[in-house]
């Protein structure tokens, strides 16, 4: 038998290089000499097919040996033998056994394993079958017999697509997923040849429908005109081009019985008043079903056993969905118009004899999938219907049901903008920008331009939603109010965000008086004069709007009013702020404000000390905001959980949110973000006892000029960069950004009531004042501390007067603050920094029991100082920058060091980072590898 020539290769694969890998994995045995077999599992539109097309062409391509393949035909899935028939005549050359032979008198499946085996022995033979779910029952069960039994040195490997692994169990299975966002986007560029114009929105409602299903979305982009691509012209409503793989998932459904049918379409129509992915309700379906003539049991066995529905239904408590998306999709696109009509129908005669108020709006969004056409009075029931107290989900769905059903041009984009706002409320991103996306630019009023830039607030580029919602007010200030109001105070956010004081004044200015009421004014009024240089003034508008607050059962208000305390410094008080707006948020929603609650909350919990709240909070934040799709507020929650870490640790996760901040703060223009992430890898360099790199990533942040730290959070990270530059023996050489950055927090100490800030400064004048002074310096810290509150800050500062002690060869009364600040620092789990008092406590002279390093290691016959130095060096450090670090003479290091060579048995440097990297002293890690280190 001759190489098979008839199989080409396909086009480039997105997304599918861990699919490939495995499968050349499979190839490469088959080249020399072992066989075997993998099953593809995926729903249609995956890519199976083109998958195995890739291993074919790859494999002839490489090899050149003999490829058989075939794929079912499902109008042959009844004749016997049909499918290994195909499989056969696809043969390049003749065969022992005929294939028409197999057609009329069978094949048994250890007949066939011969035949196999015998076909390999020439030259090893890859077999590739596409949707074997497909084919007859008596060809698949001998593939299936066959496969199995090929293994090492069989020179055999199949390869089998399916829609799933059942009739080939006990063979190893890769089940395909859906592409990444990143596979998505990169698959779209070239089915739209990387047009530049593509508009975000369509291309991200483009992105949304398709659900990574390569083949769904090639169907959509090319149903689509250059007008409509480009967000010239507004989308259709549905989006059309997915035909052929509903098509394919309905296909899975035709042995089904009529009865089931039914049920079917009864479960698919009774999700349309539903929010996604929220099912249909079981009760309903059982009384739809007996309405419908459905015999008990037939309900009872289709419902509750995943069988009686061939695993289309699954049943999860009240609740049915079907166990693909498209699956739901494809039953509704598959029914006849006037079978599904009548089943609509039929569910809005159930919901409409409920309660009123409760099934009005179901009822009439089932009446409008039942409508043929365009239907005013219909549209205008919905529009009434889609209010308070029905969730933002629910309205949205109904807004955009009234829409299709709009004759006016300017009623439907109004109707489809509401319901973008609606489903922006409930937290659904996607589905936002998918309503807006029917909306055509020159119907786009006031209403289009707020939606998309609050939006782009919390998923965009700040910059944009700033532009976007200044547009906005000015659009929407002669008819609504309340929504300018909103836009320009959402401006405001996104200036804030971005970091730009003179833009956040510019849209506060813009606010008119008239329109707020009392607390607002007063906000808006405290906020500008702060921002503007007059801050006694601003402090008493932002006490009195802080005083209203204490009534206010308004989410916006009351994160308003954390905003407020936050300014002041009153971090207790925006601790409270914050859990009321919290709970507000929880009860009432909307949903689209939890991460943005949370993440205030959290950052406020930060200032005040509660790094565990705080670290719990914006965990739960960032969950909120993966799950609302809002990439901003996931940037700020990651630089708080950096925060947090920099305090608790470990050092890989601190890393690793900041990293994670910092990619979604650069494209979008997150100032604060930013510097709240760099300050808090710049405290975990320090708990490390790496001055030197904290203060060059400090310095930066906390000079005056272009490309400093975010306006209202630099001076937080001045007492840091203080205490790096002093450790790193820096302070003469930086001596004049040194005292203008103590002088610019000296003067922002009296403008803030932080209960902290006062010790903060005296820690920083203590740091800088000679020795016979310092001490001074540290005991004002300390009675301030008193008064303050909090175990890390005043642990700290205990650190520091201990070091200098010791530095000053006072050891015996170094052990006092540095044994207080161990304390403090386990008692707040700050372990990082537990470590380093506990290494400053033993160079003083005190046992104290080592951290667990698995075992005794290299290290444990050297003296505490000993261990100190060796870790240091063996972590890259010179001789100068260990006597800094340990605050100990060069000479001192230098004689260490000589009796660790000798204690250990090494001769250089790089022989003890080996040993400690053995040993488990010291593990050497890449910085990157800490950076991406999984959270």
């Amino acid at each position: 038998m001759t190489p098979s020539t008839t199989v080409h290769s396909p086009l480039r694969l997105y997304g599918r290089s861990g699919e490939l890998a495995i499968l050349e994995t499979l190839l490469g045995k088959l080249r020399t000499g072992d066989g075997g077999a993998l099953v593809l599992t995926a729903p249609p539109g995956l890519g199976r097919t083109a998958l195995l097309r890739q291993a074919a062409a790859h494999y002839l391509r490489g090899h050149g040996g003999p490829v058989l393949y075939a794929s079912a035909a499902p109008t042959e899935q009844r004749l016997p033998y049909s499918g290994l028939h195909a499989l056969l005549c696809s043969a390049p050359g003749p065969l022992p056994l005929a294939p028409d032979t197999v057609l009329s008198s069978g094949i048994t499946p250890g007949a066939l394993l011969g035949l196999l085996r015998a076909l390999g022995a020439e030259q090893p033979l890859l077999v590739c079958v596409d949707d074997a779910h497909l084919w007859d029952p008596d060809s698949r069960a001998a593939l299936g017999f066959a496969a199995r039994r090929l293994g090492a040195g069989s020179r055999v490997a199949v390869v089998i697509g399916a829609a799933d692994e059942t009739a080939f169990a006990g063979l190893p299975a890769l089940r395909l997923g859906p592409l990444d966002d990143d596979a998505a986007t990169a698959l779209l560029d070239r089915l739209t040849d990387g047009a530049a114009d593509v508009d975000p929105v369509v291309r991200s409602e483009l992105l949304r429908e398709a659900a990574g299903n390569p083949r769904l979305l090639a169907g959509l982009a090319g149903r689509l005109t250059p007008g409509q691509l480009a967000g010239r012209t507004a989308l259709p409503y549905p989006l059309p081009g997915g035909e052929s793989v509903l098509d394919a998932h309905a296909a899975h459904l035709d042995g089904l019985s009529c009865d089931t049918h039914t049920l079917l379409l009864l479960a698919a129509a009774a999700e349309e008043h539903e929010p996604d992915g929220a099912g249909s309700d079981a009760a309903l379906l059982l009384r739809a079903g007996a309405r419908a003539g459905l015999s008990a049991s037939h309900l009872d066995r289709v419902l509750f056993a995943p069988a009686g529905s061939a695993g289309a239904l699954q049943r999860a408590g009240s609740r049915v969905h079907f166990s693909h998306p498209l699956l739901r999709r494809a039953v509704l696109h598959r029914a006849p118009p006037g079978r599904r009509r009548a089943v609509h129908e039929l569910l809005a005669g159930l919901l409409g004899g409920g309660e009123p108020d409760r099934a009005r709006l179901p009822a009439l969004v089932q009446k409008a999938c039942a409508s043929t056409g365009p239907d005013a009075c219909l549209a205008e029931q919905l529009e009434r219907a889609a209010t308070a107290p029905r969730p933002h989900g629910e309205r949205s769905a109904a807004l955009a049901r009234a829409a299709a059903l709009s004759t006016d041009d300017a009623l439907r984009a109004a109707r489809f903008t509401a319901a973008a706002e609606q489903a922006r409320l409930a937290g659904d991103t996607g589905r936002a920008r998918a309503m807006l996306a029917r909306v055509g630019p020159h119907l786009a009023e006031g209403a289009a331009p707020y939606v998309r830039g609050m939006l782009a607030l919390r998923d965009g580029p700040v910059a944009d939603a700033r532009e976007a919602l200044l547009a906005a007010a000015e659009l929407l200030a002669p008819q609504d109010p309340r929504r300018t109001l909103d836009a320009l105070f959402g401006a405001a956010e996104a200036a804030w965000a971005m970091g730009d004081a003179i833009a956040y004044l510019d849209a506060m200015n813009r606010v008119p008086v008239a329109a707020a009421d009392r607390p607002t004014a007063q906000y808006r009024a405290g906020m500008c004069a702060v921002l503007a240089g007059h801050p006694d003034r601003g402090h008493a508008l932002l006490r009195c709007c802080l005083d209203s607050a204490a009534r206010a059962e308004d989410a916006g208000e009351l994160l308003r009013a954390g905003a407020c305390a936050l300014v002041l410094g009153e971090v207790d008080a925006a601790c409270r702020a914050g859990a009321r707006a919290l709970a507000v948020v929880r009860t009432r929603g909307p949903e689209a404000l939890l991460p943005h609650a949370l993440e205030q909350l959290a950052y406020a919990e930060l200032r005040s000390g509660q790094h565990a709240r705080a670290r719990a909070h914006a965990l739960e934040g960032l969950h909120a905001a993966r799950r609302t799709g809002q990439r901003n507020s996931a940037a700020h929650l990651h630089a708080v959980l950096a925060l947090a870490a920099s305090v608790e640790g470990p050092a890989e996760a601190c890393a690793a949110h900041a990293d994670a901040a910092l990619t979604g703060a650069g494209p979008h223009g997150l100032a604060q973000a930013a510097t709240l992430a760099t300050w808090a890898v710049a405290r975990a360099d320090l708990a490390a006892g790496r001055p030197g790199e904290a203060a060059a990533r400090l310095g930066p942040l906390v000079r005056p000029g272009p490309g400093t730290g975010h306006f209202a959070t630099r001076m937080l990270a001045v007492p840091c960069y203080v205490e790096a530059v002093v450790l790193s023996g820096r302070a003469h050489e930086a001596g004049n950004e040194l005292a203008v950055a103590v002088q610019e927090f000296t003067l922002w100490t009296t403008r803030t009531t932080d209960p902290q800030v006062p010790a903060q400064l005296a820690r920083c004048r203590a740091l800088l004042a000679p020795a016979e002074e310092a001490a001074a310096r540290y005991e004002e810290a300390l009675a301030h501390h008193d008064r303050a509150g909090g175990d890390f800050e005043r642990a700290r500062t205990r650190l520091l007067q201990g070091q200098l002690l010791r530095r000053l060869r006072r050891t015996r009364e170094a052990r006092g603050p540095l044994r207080d600040a161990l304390v403090a620092f386990e008692r707040c789990s700050a372990r990082a920094w537990a470590g380093r008092a506990a290494g400053e406590l033993r160079a003083a002279g005190e046992a104290v029991d080592a951290p667990d390093r698995s075992g005794p290691g290299p290290l444990a016959a050297l003296t505490p100082q000993q261990q100190r130095i060796a870790r240091c060096v063996a972590e890259g450090a010179t001789n100068r920058e260990v006597a800094v670090r340990l605050s100990v003479s060069p000479r001192t290091v230098d004689h260490h060091l000589r009796n660790v060579f000798a204690a250990l048995g090494v001769r250089s440097r790089t022989e003890l980072a080996r040993l400690l990297d053995r040993g488990g002293g010291a593990r050497l890690q890449d910085r990157d590898e800490k950076k991406r280190a999984d959270l």
